[in-house]
């Protein structure tokens, strides 16, 4: 059911609790950077590269990536787009599986009759 064919009251109920969810969404993203406004948000890589240093200092690496991005910006780069399409694959399956429930509901129905 879209969100057009609602009755009024179920529309703006689905409409409170979007803007409900999506200021905790921003919220989560904004109290940290508040918060904590001298902080490093360095990525968890380098958090675990400095605990290894720190416990031996002579740790010497044994696998060395085979290719590294030039810079970090191409590096964050590719961590966004890495993200934005398990994000649309994640979509995609959900969407698929909504959509073949949906066919199938009809059916279900005419069975219950």
């Amino acid at each position: 059911m879209s969100v057009e064919t609602m009755k009024p009251k179920n529309k703006n109920r689905v409409i409170i609790t979007n803007i409900i969810l999506i200021t905790i969404v921003i919220a989560l993203a904004v109290i940290p950077l508040i918060v904590q406004k001298n902080a490093e948000f360095a990525g968890a890589d380098s958090q675990a590269e400095q605990a290894i240093t720190e416990l031996n200092g002579n740790y010497q690496a044994w696998f060395s990536p085979i290719w590294e991005p030039p810079s970090g910006e191409i590096e964050s780069l590719l961590f966004a787009l890495q993200a934005a399409v398990g994000a649309g694959v994640l979509g995609y399956g959900l969407g698929y599986l909504r959509g073949r429930k949906k066919k199938e509901e009809p059916v279900n129905n005419d069975l219950h009759r």
